[in-house]
């Protein structure tokens, strides 16, 4: 499976993790900020409920001394330095003494009311450090005593670093939590997303089946979203079919029409004789070719963009090496065949007709030695390029003249029987087919006749 930007299964499982960060982050920072509201609202709910406590537990004697024992209920204001203090201190005079929390070792100052003012109730807040460095929370409240408007100052602080640690903690482990609950999130999110996406894969997979030959159509059965591209193609698919006959029934007919006017004008030719007959034979004999030819051409061209011609190499090789070492048996030919299976992207017929045309003109004019060999090109095999390589051991065709060589009815050696249209045809039918023919210097002395093509794997390729 392709896995990259330009991927869907990519790009769907990049969209649906970005947008499950980004709510994962939306809802730390909203859960977050909400427990620290809530804690700092309970925070300071319970120094006011100690600081009321603190009011309603101290009094002032006749000769006005603060009096009382003020019990808030919690262990930590007797603590020593615990972080948790409250404090009772005179304002007005006639008003002396002073109380405080076991765990206030030592007086903590208060700021003036020029800095920090009081509200319309007598009260402030304030933040301040406490004995042991920690960070204290003050809730300050100046309050009457008694009918002589004796006022003393009521001070309860509580540790807000303890509070800043657990808000702290709770942040770790939310985010701890809701970070394992967005891997396994993600995680199946992506296996949903592949298996949802796994239908793709099958319609591949049908299709290189059908654009290797083994398969006419997609088969199977594909879910509803998918069923419409399936159907589809499989139309386009029969459609191609379809054209290709008609245009094979329309060279064929061509061909049977053509036929009969040929022969009948071949006829004449042989009976007539003499210099006029002889120029009817070879005009006939050269339209013949010609109709061969381009009908030939028609073939290849109405077949060319077929998805379902294709032909394996190596028994074509295999089966004419056989054939023409039979028919030559004073001359060596060997093949040479790559472990890969090379797909010709075409009818048997073409590639028969190509090698067949090659292979006999090697024959022909080699002294003793025919190879052949076949193996995708070199650092191309990805895009499905192969080569097929005709050498011999003959005189060979000077460099000056193997375009010469390519053009119809052109014959440089006039002593060997031929027409001249071997190596035009062969050049033709690859170059229909998306190749080309090169006529090279070869390895064992003379001709070699290479022509690349592009494997079944992938498009033609020029």
């Amino acid at each position: 499976m392709t896995f990259g930007p330009r991927s869907l299964t990519f790009r769907v499982i990049a969209f649906s993790t970005i947008w499950a960060v980004v709510a994962l982050i939306v809802i730390y920072t909203v859960i977050t900020t909400l427990y620290r509201q809530t804690s700092e609202r309970g925070f300071e709910s319970l120094l006011s409920a100690h600081l009321f406590n603190l009011i309603g537990s101290v009094g002032v004697s006749e000769p006005g001394v603060l009096t009382g024992g003020p019990d808030l209920g919690d262990l930590r204001f007797s603590e020593p330095n615990s972080g948790w203090y409250w404090s009772v201190e005179s304002v007005s005079q006639g008003l002396s003494g002073g109380l405080r929390s076991p765990s206030m070792t030592e007086p903590i100052p208060s700021p003036s009311a020029s800095e920090v003012p009081f509200n319309s109730s007598f009260q402030r807040n304030y933040r301040t450090q406490g004995i042991a460095g920690e960070e204290i929370e003050v809730m300050e409240s100046e309050f009457v005593l008694d009918a002589k408007n004796r006022i003393a100052r009521f001070r309860v602080m509580g540790n807000r670093s303890e509070l800043e640690t657990e808000i702290g903690i709770f942040d770790r482990r939310l985010f701890f939590y809701l970070s394992l609950f967005g891997f396994g999130m993600i995680a199946i999110n992506a296996i949903a997303i592949l298996l949802g996406l796994r239908p793709l894969n099958r319609v591949r997979a049908a299709l290189a089946l059908v654009r290797e030959g083994t398969a006419q159509r997609l088969d199977g059965r594909f879910p509803a979203e998918i069923e419409p591209l399936a159907n589809e193609t499989n139309a386009l698919i029969e459609n191609n079919k379809r054209i290709v006959e008609r245009s094979r029934t329309q060279v064929g007919n061509l061909a049977h029409s053509l036929k009969t006017p040929l022969a009948v004008l071949l006829n004449e030719g042989r009976t007539l004789g003499g210099s006029r007959g002889k120029l009817i034979i070879d005009q006939a004999s050269a339209m013949q070719g010609q109709v061969e030819h381009y009908l030939q051409r028609a073939r290849v061209a109405a077949q060319r963009d077929s998805v379902v011609y294709r032909t394996p190499v190596a028994p074509v090789l295999q089966r004419m090496a056989r054939v023409m070492t039979k028919l030559n048996p004073d001359t060596e030919l060997s093949l040479l065949l790559p472990s890969e299976d090379i797909v010709f992207g075409g009818e048997r017929g073409d590639l028969e007709e190509l090698v067949g045309n090659l292979l006999e003109n090697a024959m022909k004019w080699a002294k003793g030695k025919v190879r052949i060999s076949a193996a995708l090109v070199p650092h191309q095999a990805s895009t499905g390029l192969f080569s097929l390589v005709i050498e011999d051991d003959g005189p060979g065709i000077p460099e000056a003249k193997a375009r010469e060589a390519l053009k119809r009815g052109r014959r440089l050696d006039e002593t060997k029987p031929g027409t001249g249209l071997g190596l035009a045809i062969v050049a033709d039918l690859v170059n229909e087919y998306g190749g080309n023919l090169m006529l090279e210097r070869s390895a064992l002395g003379d001709l070699k006749q290479l022509f690349n093509f592009a494997a079944s794997n992938r498009n033609y390729l020029g």
